[in-house]
């Protein structure tokens, strides 16, 4: 009995041994997980771009420029700004806040007289413009602190928020659960295409007749993109329809946008269903590749400036991460594609480069 028990234990040891993919779930993934839980949840954040209109130009003026770039908290990315050219720089995600100092803060500030310093903030993210203010405010306080010894506030902090002026937590998640949902979709889709296939023993069917390698594979991505659109399209319209979401900008952008999306999300699907021995194999590492990432790393709840800086690189390779700021610029800042080019070159050559390596892939496992 102990040594049926001891050969059963065995074999199924070595079974797990030699299945890469398994041993790659066991002894990898909870040290990926734990390394981007730790390191990217988190609510703080740091390097905030920030632009500055510094109308005083005075030792006073810079000094206070220096208490705010010291903090840690804000990153200064573009000086003399004027009022009518900082919403460029948030429509090209340059910039998450302007910082004006008025003319006479020098003299304000030295008489213990009120001064107003005026803070825009692009508030398509409504928690990060809550943490944008309340920091420049602990700031302003402690320099007002230490002028007047603690016993005279001498800043007067004036928001302004734009794009979403009523911090509505709704028009910054509804476009991040678009970019999640379009995505797992579109992979799950395509992602076990060709594993089924060769579970149901029709792929050699496919491979004796007259079609190309590529062929197949455009010939299986091309539906999918076309029922993957059309789920685009409910999500969208859910959105804006049932949460109030506005649509500022063109609505054939958005689709056009999506429908590149979609392409990227089935062609990495396409690319697992070549490597993948099964449909469950397929099917976990879709939602692995696409769930976590799109989640933790992305932006669309925690803020990429707060990461580390291999995180941010990271995001960077992350399609939902290039995808937000489509969607969001356009949906939200009415921006168009021409101002979002780098954004949208990406995912054209991701697509590309994964279709390319799937029908590599797929000739590989067929010859």
């Amino acid at each position: 009995m102990n040594r049926v028990l001891i050969s059963i234990l065995r074999k199924e040891f070595m079974h797990i041994w030699r299945d890469p993919q398994t041993l790659l779930i066991i002894l990898v993934w909870p040290v990926v997980m734990l390394l981007l839980f730790s390191y990217a949840i988190t609510m703080e954040m740091r390097g905030i771009p920030t632009a500055l209109c510094d109308l005083s130009e005075t030792p006073a003026s810079r000094h206070l420029v220096e208490c705010i770039t010291s903090s840690g908290f804000f990153e200064l990315v573009a000086e003399d700004v004027t009022p009518s050219a900082y919403e460029e720089l948030f429509q090209r995600q340059a910039a998450r806040c302007l910082i004006v100092i008025p003319a006479d803060y020098s003299g304000d500030f030295i008489n213990y007289q009120l001064t107003p310093v005026q803070l825009l903030i692009d508030a398509a993210d409504p928690n990060a413009a809550k943490f944008i203010q309340n920091y420049l405010g602990s700031i302003l306080w402690r320099v007002s602190s230490n002028q007047s010894n603690g016993t005279l506030l001498t800043f007067s902090l004036s928001p302004r928020f734009l794009y979403n002026p009523d911090l509505e937590s709704t028009y910054f998640f509804v476009p991040g659960l678009i970019a999640v949902i379009l995505l797992l979709i579109s992979a799950l889709l395509t992602s076990i295409a060709i594993v089924r296939e060769k579970e149901m023993g029709t792929l050699e069917q496919v491979l004796v007749s007259p079609a190309r390698g590529y062929q197949i594979i455009i010939g299986k991505v091309v539906p999918y993109i076309i029922l993957g659109f059309i789920d685009g399209v409910i999500v969208l319209a859910v959105g804006v329809y049932w949460f109030d979401v506005p649509l500022r900008g063109e609505l054939w952008q958005v689709l056009l946008a999506m429908l590149l999306y979609i392409s990227t999300g089935l062609s990495f699907g396409l690319l697992i269903s070549t490597v993948a021995r099964s449909q469950q194999t397929a099917m976990m590492l879709a939602l692995m590749a696409t769930i976590l990432p799109t989640i933790m790393l992305s932006g669309f709840i925690f803020p990429v400036e707060s990461m580390p800086l291999l995180f941010q690189w990271v995001s960077k390779i992350v399609p939902a991460t290039h995808f937000l700021d489509i969607i969001r610029g356009i949906m939200l800042k009415g921006v168009g594609l021409g101002l979002l080019w780098q954004q949208t070159l990406y995912l054209v050559l991701l697509t590309l480069f994964l279709l390319i390596v799937s029908i590599y892939k797929f000739k590989t496992v067929t010859e």
